[in-house]
C-alpha cells in the first residue's frame, strides 16, 4: 500500500474531506453558504461541540466499554450556574466560571468511583447521572434559567477580536493541542491508551487504573461544563435545556474522528474534525429547509457509512 494510499485511508484525512465536500456542496445549492463569514460562523458552532467532545474523547479511549451520556445535561448545568453566577458582570465571571467547572468536577468523580467501586456499567452509571443533573437543574433553577453571560464572555465567543476571528477559537485551538499533547506525551496519556487497549494488562503493568478511568470522567465532565459556558456567551441566555442535544452528538463526532469504540486508538484531532463534519452537516441541511426528522435520519446514515467504511478499513489491517 503507498503511502498516499495509507493517509487517504486515514480517518481523520476522511473526515476532513467529507467537511470539505460538505462545503462545497453547499456553496454550490446556496450561494453565500462557503462564504468566510459563514465558515467561520460554522467553525465557531463546532468549538461549543468540539470542547465537548475532549471529554467525551478521553472517556472513549479509557475503554471499559467507556462513554459518558451526561455530558450534554452537565454542560447545560454548567451554563446555568455560570450564566446565574455572572448575572451579566465581567467582575462575577471568573467566581461563575469556577463554580461551574467546581460542580462538574464533583460529578465527573461521582461517575467514576461509581463506574470503578460499585462497578456500574458506564452506560448504566452515566444514564442515571443524566437524569441526576436534569433534577438538579430544575432545584437550581426552579424550573426557569435566569442568568446571564458576563459581556467578557459574550465578546469572547462573538466578537473578532483575534485575527478577525472569534476568540473562542482560538481557545479550542489552544484546548485541543494541549490534549493532543496531554494524550501523546505525558504518562497519563499512555496510561489512559493503555488501560483502553487492555485494563488487566496495564494493571499488571503497575498503572493505577481505578485513578486513570476517574480521572478520565472528571475531565469529561470539566470539558462538558466549558462547552456549556461557550454555548451561554453565544446566546448570552441561558436555557434549562441549553446543552442536552450535545450528548449523542458529541459521541458521533469522536467516533467519526476515527477514535476506536472499544478504546485504546485514535486521538482527538479526529473528534475535532468529527465534530466540525457534524456542524457543516446541520448547517447545511437547515440550510435546504429540512425538516428536523429527516436531518436526523441524514445524520444517522453518514454516521452508519462512516463506521463501516472505517470497520472495513481495520479488518484489513488486521
Amino acid at each position: 500500500m503507498t503511502r498516499a494510499v495509507r493517509i487517504l485511508r486515514d480517518p481523520v484525512v476522511v473526515a476532513a474531506l467529507i467537511a470539505v465536500l460538505l462545503v462545497v456542496v453547499g456553496g454550490l445549492l446556496r450561494p453565500g453558504f462557503a462564504s468566510p463569514g459563514q465558515v467561520v460562523d460554522m467553525l465557531r458552532v463546532a468549538s461549543f461541540l468540539g470542547i465537548i467532545a475532549i471529554g467525551q474523547t478521553i472517556v472513549v479511549l479509557s475503554g471499559g466499554e467507556g462513554i459518558d451520556l451526561s455530558v450534554g445535561t452537565v454542560a447545560t448545568l454548567g451554563a446555568i450556574l455560570a450564566s446565574r453566577t455572572m448575572a451579566g458582570s465581567d467582575a462575577l465571571l471568573v467566581p461563575g466560571v469556577l463554580l461551574a467547572l467546581g460542580v462538574a468536577a464533583l460529578i465527573g468523580l461521582a461517575n467514576g468511583l461509581g463506574i470503578v467501586l460499585l462497578r456500574i456499567p458506564p452506560f448504566v452509571m452515566t444514564l442515571g447521572m443524566l437524569g441526576v443533573v436534569g433534577g438538579l437543574i430544575l432545584v437550581v433553577t426552579g424550573g426557569r434559567a435566569d442568568g446571564r453571560a458576563a459581556p467578557a464572555l459574550v465578546s469572547l465567543v462573538n466578537g473578532r477580536d483575534v485575527l478577525g476571528l472569534p476568540g473562542i477559537l482560538l481557545v479550542w485551538l489552544v484546548l485541543g493541542i494541549v490534549v493532543t499533547l496531554v494524550l501523546r506525551r505525558t504518562v497519563f496519556g499512555a496510561q489512559l491508551y493503555a488501560i483502553g487497549t487492555s485494563r488487566e494488562a496495564a494493571r499488571l503493568s503497575g498503572v493505577p487504573v481505578r485513578r486513570v478511568t476517574v480521572s478520565a470522567y472528571v475531565l469529561s465532565s470539566l470539558f462538558a461544563a466549558l462547552g456549556g459556558i461557550a454555548m451561554v456567551g453565544y446566546s448570552q441566555q441561558v436555557f434549562l435545556n441549553l446543552a442536552d442535544d450535545l450528548t449523542l452528538p458529541s459521541i458521533a463526532a469522536v467516533v467519526i474522528g476515527g477514535t476506536l469504540v472499544a478504546g485504546g486508538v485514535g486521538g482527538y484531532l479526529g473528534s475535532a474534525v468529527g465534530a466540525i463534519v457534524l456542524t457543516v452537516l446541520t448547517s447545511l441541511l437547515t440550510t435546504l429547509a429540512m425538516p428536523e426528522w429527516a436531518r436526523i435520519v441524514v445524520q444517522g446514515v453518514v454516521l452508519i457509512a462512516l463506521l463501516a467504511v472505517y470497520g472495513r478499513q481495520r479488518r484489513l489491517r488486521a
